[in-house]
């Protein structure tokens, strides 16, 4: 008998009998089109649940709600640093993949947000039972929030929803953008920035840039001065105050070692072209420790390209560097020129009383009592580096609070023993108290080490000993015996006598004020 005579008969027979069991044939192809789409199998035994979706179309909708209740749940912010690059991966019988491009975004998500995504799932469809979070990249894109646009489906199928969807001669992952820029300290924002006289002109360029974008007086931004003077603190908080403002402005940071490094791996994958569009469709670009690029050609023209483009397309631009353009001789003239034509802004080294405002402001955000002498001992100690100064606070609340003990002069003295030794730390030397004190007063710079006790030896002799013992790192032992030898003890008294005396004594105090400043520079 003809195979097709057969097969009706056979069908008509299945038909009268309501069989539910098909073919090896058709078999194959309902699995292979419930895993393209769940539950879309078209024959049901009498009794059995209707499956919650029914279609693509379906699974794309039911992602882009779980999105959205995600994003109104943990806030602007929060997602647009560790959720916005997450994509769908499939969604095959009660298990959803989902991908994020980095380790760190994928443990930091799964640890932390796991269990939320799979209840949200299971809201939206009861089958789920569980969410694979895993390393990959997606093919959605990274960059909008939205699902990506349906591409027209293939003959003879139903289309996919956007995250199912390969590209078609694709060699390897995607560059996303979660591989380029890095995540943003909500820490290091604006209000937690303490302003004072050497960084107000930055902090209000910064400001600027934050509120009004792409304007053309303040592009590129350029951020210029030593270490741990706020430079990165102010990039982080130009990218934290756009997205808390809700703007859909996309904002991309990165180190220029990391811009190198990048770079690199693209030419090695030929995905330069998708490196440089990716760069390219940003809104505002921000490159730290730009110096780093000093003598890295062929990084060096890449940065200017993209610099071009994305400053005519009136995107923002914001750089960071330990110089200023045109001290940055490692550069080529037309990237150092190009640099200059924004706005140039430098962080000055921190005064006294910024440093003092800045571990205030510490203390207070860390709800520790520290005695005013303990703040003025390490804001005239620590000079040099804000991260230091902050890092040394850091420590005695540490200990205050591992060990229930209040903060003193002794335990900032032993605890920080390394660092008060520095010799960055000590510029000022007992030889140029010395002198500066013999200056100021008229006298000898012989004085300070013999024997006379007339006071208008001996006072200003006390002053200089108070003053090292206040500005250096040397021991008592150590001050008397550059001051002519003498004991620890009559160190001890001079320190004694001078602080007493500055009490009533205006005059006293406004000498040693001055000296101060101008052994501090």
């Amino acid at each position: 008998m003809p195979a097709g005579r057969l097969n009706a008969k056979l069908g008509k027979r299945h038909l009268s009998q309501a069989d539910t069991r098909t073919s090896p044939l058709s078999a194959a192809k309902s699995a292979a089109t419930s895993s393209l789409v769940p539950n879309a199998s078209s024959t049901r035994t009498p009794g059995e649940r209707a499956p919650v979706l029914e279609g693509p179309s379906q699974v794309a909708a039911q992602w882009a709600r779980i999105r959205g209740r995600l994003q109104s749940e943990v806030g602007e912010v929060e997602y647009r640093s560790w959720f916005k690059q997450m994509t769908l991966g499939s969604v095959e019988g009660d298990e959803v993949t989902v991908h994020l491009p980095s380790r760190f975004l994928r443990d930091w998500v799964r640890s932390n947000y796991g269990e939320k995504i799979t209840v949200l799932w299971q809201q939206e469809n009861p089958a789920i039972r569980r969410v694979d979070i895993r390393l990959g990249a997606g093919v959605e894109n990274s960059i909008s929030t939205p699902l990506a646009a349906s591409a027209p489906p293939p003959r003879g199928g139903p289309a996919m929803p956007p995250a199912l969807r390969t590209t078609v001669g694709q060699s390897g992952p995607a560059i996303l953008l979660g591989d380029l820029s890095a995540p943003l300290d909500q820490s290091f924002n604006f209000e937690n920035f303490v302003v004072g006289k050497p960084n107000e002109f930055a902090y209000a360029c910064a400001r600027r840039v934050a509120e009004k974008p792409g304007s053309k007086e303040f592009n590129p931004l350029f951020l210029y001065g030593g270490v741990g003077l706020g430079k990165t603190h102010l990039m982080h908080a130009i990218g934290v105050e756009m997205m808390r403002a809700g703007s859909q402005t996309t904002v991309a940071y990165m180190s220029a070692e990391k811009f190198m490094y990048r770079f690199i791996a693209a030419l090695r994958s030929q995905k330069t072209i998708e490196f440089k569009d990716l760069l390219r469709s940003v809104d505002v670009l921000m490159i730290d420790d730009l110096q780093f690029l000093i003598g890295k050609d062929n990084t060096q023209e890449e940065f200017f390209h993209t610099f071009n483009a994305l400053v005519d397309a009136g995107k923002q631009i914001v750089v960071s560097a330990d110089k200023s353009p045109s001290d940055l001789s490692g550069l080529e003239d037309r990237l150092r020129t190009r640099l200059g034509c924004g706005m140039v802004a430098d962080l000055h080294a921190t005064t006294y009383e910024l440093r003092i405002s800045i571990l205030e402001a510490k203390a207070a955000r860390a709800a520790t009592v520290v005695p005013a002498a303990v703040l003025e001992f390490l804001a005239r100690r620590i000079a040099s580096n804000v991260r230091e100064l902050e890092g040394a606070l850091n420590r005695l609340i540490a200990h205050a609070g591992l060990f229930d003990e209040a903060i003193t002069m002794e335990t900032a003295q032993q605890l920080l023993r390394d660092i008060l030794n520095n010799p960055k730390n000590n510029k000022v030397t007992i030889a140029e108290i010395q002198r500066r004190v013999a200056e100021h007063y008229n006298m000898r710079l012989t004085d300070m080490t013999s024997s006379r006790r007339a006071r208008a030896v001996a006072r200003p002799r006390q002053v200089a000993m108070f003053l090292a013992k206040q500005l250096t790192g040397s021991s008592l032992p150590e001050i008397g015996k550059k001051f002519g030898n003498r004991d620890h003890t009559t160190v001890m008294h001079a320190c004694a006598r001078v602080t007493e005396l500055m009490v009533g004594d205006s005059a006293l105090t406004e000498d040693v004020e001055l000296l101060r400043k101008l052994l501090e520079g």
